[in-house]
């Protein structure tokens, strides 16, 4: 199984792992054995999901989550798609971390899980209510990819965890708490993390300050690939990982889908070396076009993503995922 997200491949809110998942085929839990026979637990990704405007699902994703432990070998299980839960506007995905956490020992071999893979069409993700998920660390303590879209009510308590690998969290709005969890947490596995930073309008209040730890990299000794995105305060992230020791092991960093200006691409050019980097994606942007000439001049080795210039009004920046 592939746990990880290879360096150039961007994840998208609107990917529901429908088909595949962690380098798996999607299996949708309950399974109906009267089409055909349920595949071995270990060779695919389960989806479970619970509404009542799905036909092929229970009503409650409790009902889903019982039917799984019911009919599936789940010691063999190595992952799992949480997609749509019901009224996941109103009602947050506490029971559901509870129940996994709770029933962890019957999960022994899981190593990725995505929580809230809901598309657009079935709930905003500014609308999508998430909970704290420290309780998934602390049970499973050989997981080694965590992918959270939504962050209404997202929070993580800083934790240690020697196994995770991925951290991702896709939001329109992301919380400093849950920053603030992040950044204090032991996380001595990590390669990848991706954090989507969102608008203040919807509950994105972190700032630069919290991303201090991070930066440093102390607590993250082996993170290869930093994604600090769709942020309003893109200008002074850049700032800030101009100067930021971790950026020196880096392979890849992402500053996109936010309001990179001139002044952010300035800083970065100002500050340390880049040219180690094999990629650095500035996708979505507020840079003038002579800016973007003198990015791309001054890393030629860099595969440097400069797609996506916005042209609104540079009194109103947008990022690129809010509501």
């Amino acid at each position: 199984m592939d746990t990880m997200i290879h360096y150039t491949e961007q994840p998208s809110h609107r990917d529901t792992y429908y088909e595949e998942y962690a380098g798996l085929p999607i299996a949708h839990a309950p399974w109906d054995e009267e089409l055909e026979p349920q595949p071995e637990a270990g060779s695919v990704a389960w989806r479970l999901t619970g509404n009542e405007w799905d036909d092929d699902a229970p009503d409650e994703i409790g009902e889903t989550l019982d039917r799984f432990f019911d009919n599936v070998d789940t010691t063999q299980v190595a992952a799992l798609v949480i997609g749509q839960w019901q009224d996941c506007y109103d009602t947050s995905s506490e029971p559901i971390v509870a129940r996994l956490a709770r029933d962890a020992d019957r999960l022994p071999g899981l190593r990725s899980l995505f929580l809230g893979a809901i598309s657009p069409e079935e709930s905003e993700i500014s609308w999508i209510q998430q909970s704290d998920i420290t309780p998934l660390l602390q049970a499973f303590p050989k997981l080694e990819r965590l992918e959270v879209r939504g962050g209404t009510g997202l929070d993580l308590r800083p934790v240690r965890h020697e196994s995770l690998r991925m951290l991702r969290f896709e939001t329109g709005g992301l919380a400093g708490d849950a920053v603030r969890g992040v950044a204090g947490s032991e996380l001595p596995a990590l390669e990848l993390l991706e954090l989507w930073f969102g608008a203040d309008h919807y509950g994105g209040d972190a700032t630069v300050t919290d991303l201090a730890p991070i930066m440093s990299g102390a607590r993250l000794p082996t993170l290869r690939h930093l994604r600090l995105q769709n942020s309003e305060f893109q200008d002074d992230i850049a700032a800030a990982v101009a100067a930021a020791p971790i950026v020196a092991r880096l392979e890849s960093l992402s500053l996109s889908m936010g309001s990179l200006t001139d002044a952010g691409a300035e800083a970065l050019l100002s500050g340390q070396p880049l040219a180690h980097l094999r990629r650095l994606d500035l996708d979505h942007h507020y840079m003038s076009g002579e800016m973007m000439e003198r990015v791309a001049k001054a890393l030629p080795g860099v595969d440097v993503v400069l797609t996506d210039r916005q042209t609104l009004d540079r009194s109103w920046r947008v990022v690129a995922v809010a509501e």
